[in-house]
């Protein structure tokens, strides 16, 4: 038997390998989170796209969630913060005339992502976010859903 094309791991098309209807893009305020929603939009212009933004609860590490311990409304303050980063998103998408879906969890980051990643075909993820800060946090996040997760992970750079 010959073989006609390359097996699909060897493949610079993946799309054409893969059925994908339904994609996770978790996004923070970052150039990789837009970059990510970027390559979804650009490679898989035809599938639902959903937008996650995770919200991390008050520690006593401090940070920007920290201020939510002040909050009587934990969830309609954790929305409020993530309308910025959807606004934003909605902005891109409209771009590429695509409509997207957008959803906002309390928590950390990397949980929430592969606690929602059984919903999905796949899940299309930034390497890092812009701070030094951010690209240890939010790098470790992208490692940690990229090992853990049920579905195929694309991370974006």
């Amino acid at each position: 038997m010959t073989r006609t094309s390359d097996p699909p791991f060897y493949s610079p098309n993946v799309r054409s390998y893969l059925m994908i209807s339904r994609i996770l893009v978790p996004m923070d305020d970052s150039e990789m989170a837009q970059r990510a929603l970027e390559y979804a939009l650009e490679n898989h212009p035809d599938v639902e796209i959903t937008v996650l933004h995770v919200v991390g609860e008050p520690s006593p590490w401090g940070g920007a969630a920290t201020s939510l311990a002040l909050e009587e409304d934990l969830e309609e303050a954790a929305e409020e913060r993530a309308e910025e980063v959807f606004d934003d998103a909605r902005d891109l998408a409209a771009g590429y005339d695509v409509e997207i879906t957008t959803e906002v969890r309390l928590g950390h980051p990397a949980r929430a992502i592969l606690n929602r990643a059984d919903d999905f075909d796949a899940v299309v993820i930034g390497s890092h976010g812009g701070s030094l800060v951010d690209r240890l946090v939010v790098g470790n996040v992208a490692q940690k859903v990229f090992r853990n997760s049920p579905v195929p992970v694309i991370v974006a750079r």
